[in-house]
């Protein structure tokens, strides 16, 4: 597939067609993962370079990718934007050719939050009814394609903070993972920022950024309330980690520190007691 020019990139949009997308902060994959697009995000090509490609997600981070893992959408609404939609409501969800799961692998696995293009009454080629419990879906890349109706929701609703914490201890045990935003893996901050995404405030990609951002305030240690966040480094200037206050003391997050997965960690206790250098509320 070619890529427009950049020229035709502000005119014309661009989604993600592979489960997770890396994207680089140079065009080779020798350089760092600075973040990731998952499966049916909708982006903006920032320039074309070959067999790399630059792009823009909708939290305005930039990476590089390989051109292969976008692709030219046809119409300018963009996917999974309009009409009957669900979203991945399990850790991951496979996609099949079929509305059988026995007789071929799966097409795709698709992270937690994927959205997909519904389509309603759907019916087999052979002019049979589907069978109870599937859904035909059609996929940015223009196959048709099948999900189990338990692993998606036609309808999110936003969170409360309660809600939140269940939501977060849902992932308990995910590795962590450099640059990771989906449930194959987030970082710190990507995690933080998918929390508060479920509670519909649309976080700054990086632990710093978050922090300094105007839609958080900053609140003293001794008022934390569950759901704030927590910011951890060597001053407040230099915040390298970041996690959510859940009560009782205690703070979910994806760390490096003991295991890398997501694991809730008390905020009295060493190294993170000390290295707690803010505390922000969203408004």
């Amino acid at each position: 597939m070619l890529l427009a020019t950049a020229a035709l990139a502000k005119t014309t949009g661009y989604v993600v067609v592979v489960p997770v997308a890396n994207m680089y902060s140079g065009p080779s994959d020798k350089t760092d993962v600075v973040s990731q697009a998952i499966y049916g995000s909708n982006v903006a090509l920032v320039v074309a370079r070959g067999e790399w490609s630059r792009i823009q997600t909708s939290d305005h981070y930039k990476g590089w990718v390989p051109s292969r893992h976008v692709r030219i959408l046809l119409t300018g609404t963009g996917y999974a934007t309009a009409g009957p939609t669900v979203q991945v409501e399990s850790l991951f969800a496979n996609i099949y050719a079929e509305p059988d799961f026995a007789k071929h692998k799966p097409l795709l696995t698709l992270p937690f939050e994927t959205r997909l293009e519904a389509v309603p009454d759907a019916k087999l080629k052979d002019g049979k009814p589907v069978p109870d419990g599937w859904l035909q879906v059609h996929l940015p890349d223009l196959r048709s394609a099948w999900v189990q109706v338990g692993d998606v929701i036609s309808d999110p609703k936003l969170l409360s903070i309660p809600e939140t914490i269940a939501l977060a201890k849902r992932f308990l045990g995910i590795p962590y993972l450099w640059g990771g935003r989906s449930s194959f893996g987030f970082d710190c901050s990507g995690f933080t920022q998918m929390l508060l995404r479920a509670r519909g405030i649309n976080l700054p990609r990086d632990a710093d950024q978050q922090a300094a951002w105007t839609g958080v305030t900053a609140i003293e240690r001794k008022h934390l309330q569950a759901g704030d966040l927590l910011f951890f480094g060597s001053s407040p200037k230099k915040i390298t980690h970041t996690g959510m206050y859940i009560g009782d003391g205690q703070f979910i997050h994806d760390s490096t520190n003991d295991h890398p997965v997501v694991q809730i960690s008390r905020l009295d206790a060493e190294p993170w007691t000390k290295l707690l250098v803010a505390c922000r509320r969203a408004k």
